[in-house]
């Protein structure tokens, strides 16, 4: 066997594996205790609807996506959710809502094979930039009033430029009096031109209610904006 074939047959072989690293497992073949929750709630300024996406993973983060089967099911505020598939992800459950009902308490809720139920509570908070921001900002400390997060909450800040050398702004802050503040220090790392500004509100933590295997939920709300910075 030449060298050549084998190296071949290994690609062939590794390429196989990762087609079907995302194959779907049946709920029956397996045990509740088992199952990790994924869920993920996302929304952005400028989109009208929020998307929850929930799946259900055998054996933690990275394993294989499950397919529910009756009575199996899951469910958001008592709507059931239709099953989605893709080769990238795996079986998924998804659910888009607009952003104007969704604001509040909900409920998940995963009925395994048993009929025996894991309901997930959680709120979503969009939240605002008060004021317009203008077109062109100098260059000094910059200070964000935010309305609708709760005291204490913590935004995730990023800003880019459009310099290749550039590192940008990247870090997470705590909201002091509704206000995050950008100094003079942080915007001297960024290029003049045009600024890429992105806040988002993220919140991941593990599940309260789920199987042996646990899970987590993870919720996250951005605003952007665009302006040009100058001297």
């Amino acid at each position: 066997m030449s060298r050549l074939f084998l190296y071949v047959m290994i690609l062939f072989s590794a390429f196989a594996i990762g087609c079907n690293s995302n194959e779907s497992n049946d709920i029956n073949d397996i045990s509740s205790e088992s199952i990790w929750f994924d869920y993920r709630i996302t929304g952005e300024e400028g989109n009208d609807s929020v998307t929850v996406l929930l799946q259900y993973r055998l054996d933690g983060e990275f394993g294989e996506t499950i397919v529910l089967a009756e009575p199996a099911k899951a469910e958001l505020d008592g709507q059931i959710i239709k099953a989605g598939h893709s080769k990238m992800t795996g079986e998924y459950y998804e659910l888009r809502q607009a952003v104007s009902a969704f604001t509040g308490k909900h409920t998940i809720s995963f009925t395994d094979i048993n009929k025996k139920q894991y309901k997930e509570e959680f709120t979503f908070q969009p939240f605002l930039l008060a004021g317009d921001m203008p077109d062109t900002i100098s260059r000094a400390a910059m200070i964000f009033q935010l309305q609708g997060l709760a005291p204490g909450g913590y935004v995730r800040i990023l800003m880019t430029d459009t310099a290749f050398a550039s590192e940008g702004i990247d870090r997470i802050d705590k909201i002091r009096d509704g206000q995050i503040i950008i100094t003079e220090s942080e915007l001297s790392g960024l290029a003049n031109g045009p600024i890429h500004l992105e806040l988002i509100r993220e919140d991941e933590k593990p599940v309260k209610n789920g199987t042996d295997e646990g899970g987590r939920i993870a919720i996250s709300y951005g605003i952007k904006r665009e302006f040009i910075l100058k001297d």
